[in-house]
């Protein structure tokens, strides 16, 4: 499955299926994406390559850890490796498909904004489950 930026520019692919979704709703990805949660997955790096535009991707971390990669031209958030582990972070507002994809998650319940309504009909954390167990929950292999 193909994604790409706003503009264009970073285009990437993800081989085979894709993981299931989770949505953060802590307030470092509330302001990365200006809304109430961070749509998301995380693939295997075997499975991600990019397409074109690597060139074009700036990288903002904080001193915890959290990195933020985005379009140096539009602005976009895009994948970014996930920490020193072989995978990688991919928000799903840059896949281009007509596949249905589930959301299987919402992460840091406890800090969402007092105005986000977050659905029922996923599991809900506090904070986030260890990285590991959450990781073989999004592609299916166990429950987290």
């Amino acid at each position: 499955m193909l994604g790409k930026c706003l503009c264009g520019s970073v285009e990437f692919e993800v081989a085979g299926r894709i993981p299931r979704l989770y949505q953060c709703h802590c307030s470092l990805c509330r302001k990365q994406g200006g809304s109430a949660s961070n749509t998301a997955t995380i693939v295997d790096s075997i499975c991600f390559r990019w397409v074109s535009g690597a060139d074009h991707i700036s990288s903002w971390t904080r001193d915890t850890g959290f990195r933020s990669d985005f379009c140096s031209k539009c602005g976009s958030p895009v994948p970014n490796p996930l920490r020193n582990i072989p995978y990688y972070w991919v928000p799903a507002g840059l896949l281009e498909n007509g596949r249905r994809l589930e959301i299987a998650a919402h992460v840091f319940v406890g800090s969402r904004a007092p105005w986000d309504a977050v659905s029922a009909q996923a599991i809900q954390y506090e904070t986030i489950p260890e990285l590991s167990k959450f990781i073989a929950f999004l592609h299916g292999r166990n429950s987290a």
